[in-house]
């Protein structure tokens, strides 16, 4: 990372060892994370030492490294647990060795925000800049960060989706639209670029964002409740804090049980479909019952609910004629597809990761003379038991802007995900 001339300071964890400071030397880092553990918990059974040599230690270590041209943020390891007169002794003896910075961890997450406010005022009046590292075991990484902020921290350590040890760090993207949005604060962070942000490290660290996760969760601009969609209709700070465009996301309209007149009719003007009163009584009624079954309405649930009601017929240009994948441990999962797709015969094969991936390669080559289909979004979900279970596959599919959602159900998942797949195709191109 330090040698790829990024415009950051690269900066490397290390404990209170001259051998840390020494690797870290060697990986030609801006600067180092001293962590020194400062509660007597921590000194007496992880250091069996006492304050005097754990202050000595702190001090040797910053010397050694400020000799060596590194810029060092002193930190103290469970300082919300320590003797805060003792923390203070131990951060003036690391300024007077050359330390750059300080820095309050909150190592299991036990400040609470009143305690942190105040804490921080007093820190503040040291004559480093001291930063808040804070933990997230209960629920409350966030709210410490913005008053410890407010206390006089003029750092913050965050992570992108709050990933980190067990219950995680304080989330990048919380902390920034808090102080954007309810404290006014101007934090010069592109904005649009936190939900792009959050989706690549999902899938660069295999951590699934949990969709309720506030800012960059799935459902945190996706709404079903009919009183909500009408009051947003009205203006979308009703039940919208902040503006999904403005983090470089979509609002996304859900049908299912709860859905009332004013989201269907929204959902079928995104459509382009337009229907009277009676009409959307009846597609609104069919909507519930397949949310009363507890199924996922998509939009081509929804397509095909109007089509129906309004008596429009679309002859499928893309069917499926044959359908072979071959997998297993010593071969390349392959699929073979035979499509008439505009009443053409079309042959094509597909490899990939997988059965299922392979299949999708296989349908994308396909139709690739007909359109560009990408595969945003793909989840499985088993609805009965056992190894006969019945899944159901729901995907996102767009092209050219446009952005489709189906669903396919056997009890053979390939089967399952090359339906819901076809059934997206066939609805984006029709």
């Amino acid at each position: 990372m330090a040698r790829e001339g990024l415009s950051a300071e690269i900066c490397s964890y290390c404990r209170v060892r001259k051998e840390d400071i020494d690797f870290a030397l060697e990986c030609e880092v801006d600067s180092i994370h001293l962590v020194v553990p400062v509660s007597d918990l921590h000194i007496q059974t992880k250091l069996k030492k006492d304050h005097e040599a754990v202050t000595q230690m702190a001090v040797d270590t910053t010397q050694y490294a400020k000799d060596h041209g590194l810029i060092v943020e002193l930190s103290g390891e469970d300082a919300s647990r320590a003797d805060l007169d003792f923390l203070k002794s131990l951060y003036n003896a690391g300024i007077d060795a050359g330390a750059d910075r300080l820095a309050f961890c909150d190592t299991v997450g036990l400040l609470v925000p009143e305690k942190t406010f105040e804490v921080f005022k007093d820190l503040s009046t040291l004559a480093k800049p001291i930063s808040v590292h804070c933990h997230n075991d209960f629920g409350l990484a966030t709210a410490n960060t913005l008053a410890a902020l407010r206390g006089g921290a003029s750092q913050a350590h965050v992570t992108i989706n709050g990933i980190g040890e067990r219950a995680g760090n304080t989330s990048l993207e919380e902390v920034v639209m808090g102080l954007e949005t309810i404290y006014g604060y101007n934090t010069h962070i592109k904005l649009k670029e936190l939900y792009t942000t959050s989706r690549l490290v999902s899938r660069a660290t295999g951590i699934l964002v949990a969709p309720n996760k506030a800012i960059v969760g799935g459902n945190a601009f996706t709404h079903e409740a009919g009183i909500h969609v009408h009051g947003l209709l009205a203006d979308t700070s009703t039940y919208e804090p902040i503006k999904p465009e403005d983090i470089g996301r979509e609002r996304k309209i859900v049908l299912g049980k709860h859905a009332g007149k004013s989201s269907v009719e929204l959902a079928l003007k995104e459509l382009g479909m337009d229907v009277n009163t009676e009409q959307l009584d009846e597609i609104v009624t069919r909507i519930k019952e397949l949310g009363d079954k507890g199924k996922h309405v998509t939009d081509a649930d929804l397509e095909a609910i109007a089509e129906t009601v309004l008596n429009i017929s679309h002859e499928a240009k893309v069917k499926l004629e044959e359908f072979t994948v071959i997998s297993g441990n010593t071969v390349t999962p392959t699929a073979s597809v035979k499509l008439i797709v505009n009443g053409d015969e079309v042959v094509e094969a597909g490899v990939g990761d997988g059965p299922v991936d392979a299949a999708i390669a296989a349908l994308r080559k396909g139709i690739a003379g007909v359109a560009d289909i990408r595969l945003d979004e793909y989840h499985v979900d088993s609805i009965t038991g056992g190894t006969d279970a019945l899944v159901e596959v729901r995907v996102k599919l767009s092209r050219e802007g446009k952005v489709i959602t189906a669903r396919g159900a056997r009890t053979d998942i390939i089967m399952a995900s090359v339906e819901a797949v076809l059934e997206g195709i066939n609805r984006l191109i029709k």
